[in-house]
């Protein structure tokens, strides 16, 4: 891989080394980023369509409400088991193959949960959910893509721009969750598993873009334009030297609580909201606008906290997100039957997500190696949606024992680690 001054030098792959012109990175940053936003669209439609009913479903299908909250734990299972063989496969072959992978895993493990709605088999609906949650791996991953050729000054609003992309699929996902469960009334299959019908159909078409259009690989090409990049030695780009950098890094340390504390609370109190409402007389339309609520909360106002991210600075959006979300667990957590108050608490639960995985994602990929960011990433990610899947399985336990409020109080304690290594982090330097 090589990089050039030259304003007319190739940019195209010849012989499998990449060469990106100087004069070329401003067009190649907004192509990059406009396929980025396409899948971002495509996945935020799909994985917000399944998600809307997935503990409703898993409550009709198991016959138990204590068991509906393994939905989202399941739904977060599969990008925490596959973080890391997806960061792997980044590392050494680039965003595209594992962007593709992930969105394929996400169709078929869609059409193994519909599967088992139909058989009412509780364990295959979990299996499909599992690879369904892969879905939500590729638009996760998606926001570190955004950031690979990005400026250092603008990478969090790069990240956010992405982040927000997610705003139209996410908002109108929920929304047609009954269409959705009407299209499938006169095959056999349930009306709650309708939306993951759809949703295998989606991810396969993001595949698609991804494979065809998001070339030159984005990560591939940030590799070329970093003055090691030709001489870099595979073990720099390896899991065990991921690890080794985040160790060495106080502020990426930081960066992997906030996004792991902020995620877990989030999922923990968003995947038990549908139960709560229905408890209080909700049907499905008003779950799925609060729910759209929600989704618009945590992706419309992200070029915000991008713009805040970067003029403000990380720690101060990380100090945010923690007053953010305290202030949603405290409002959801005391709505009793006002549907009006929990549709704001989760609203405000959203920005408080925004806040945490916007200036989390920045400042992680600041803290480290361009080499080692493949890596890096992938272990974030796989320690944010293996603590939230514990918080979606504890989340079920916590509100068929306890009830609603007492779960918005547990997940806001969740905020406490992250409050003290920012407060800590803005008297210190790596």
């Amino acid at each position: 891989m090589s990089v050039t001054n030259t304003p007319d030098a190739p940019d195209t792959t010849l012989s499998g080394h990449l060469s990106v012109t100087v004069a070329a990175l401003p067009a190649l940053r907004r192509r990059i980023q406009a396929v980025l936003i396409a899948t971002q669209i495509l996945g935020g439609l799909g994985i917000a369509t399944g998600v809307a009913l997935s503990a409703v479903l898993a409550r009709d299908v198991s016959g138990s409400e204590a068991l509906s909250g393994l939905a989202s734990t399941a739904t977060v299972a599969g990008p925490a088991l596959l973080a890391m063989p997806l960061a792997a496969l980044m590392a050494s072959r680039g965003r595209r193959a594992g962007l593709v992978l992930a969105y394929l895993i996400g169709a078929l493990g869609a059409g193994v949960a519909v599967l088992g709605a139909v058989v009412a088999s509780f364990p295959l609906l979990l299996v499909g959910l599992v690879g369904f949650g892969a879905g939500s791996s590729a638009n996760l991953a998606a926001r570190f893509a955004a950031a690979d050729l990005a400026e250092p000054d603008r990478r969090a609003r790069a990240i956010s721009t992405v982040v927000w992309a997610t705003t139209i699929g996410a908002v109108l996902g929920p929304n047609i969750a009954a269409p959705a469960g009407e299209s499938v009334s006169g095959l056999g299959i349930p009306a709650a598993a309708g939306p993951f019908v759809w949703a295998a159909g989606v991810f396969v078409i993001a595949a698609a873009v991804v494979a065809l259009l998001l070339r030159p690989d984005p990560l591939l090409a940030a590799r070329a334009l970093t003055e090691a990049g030709a001489g870099e030695a595979a073990e720099e780009r390896s899991l065990r030297a991921g690890m080794r950098a985040v160790r060495e890094s106080p502020r990426a340390r930081l960066a992997l609580v906030t996004v792991a504390g902020s995620h877990t609370a989030m999922v923990s109190i968003m995947s038990m909201t549908p139960v709560a409402l229905t408890h209080h007389g909700a049907d499905i339309q008003l779950v799925g606008l609060v729910i759209s609520g929600h989704i618009a909360g945590m992706y419309a106002f992200s070029p915000l906290m991008g713009w805040l991210s970067d003029r403000l600075g990380r720690l101060s959006v990380i100090g945010l997100a923690v007053g953010l979300i305290g202030v949603a667990a405290l409002v959801a957590g005391t709505a009793g039957p006002s549907h009006g108050r929990t549709a704001l608490g989760l609203f405000v639960l959203g920005l408080g997500w925004s806040a945490g995985l916007v200036s989390g994602s920045a400042l992680l990929t600041d803290s480290v190696p361009t080499a080692a960011r493949a890596a890096v990433q992938g272990l974030s990610d796989f320690i944010m949606n293996t603590a939230a899947g514990l918080g979606g399985l504890a989340a079920g336990l916590i509100v068929a024992k306890a009830g609603y409020g007492p779960l918005n109080a547990i997940a806001a304690c969740l905020l406490l680690p992250m409050a003290a290594l920012a407060l800590r982090g803005s008297f210190r330097k790596d």
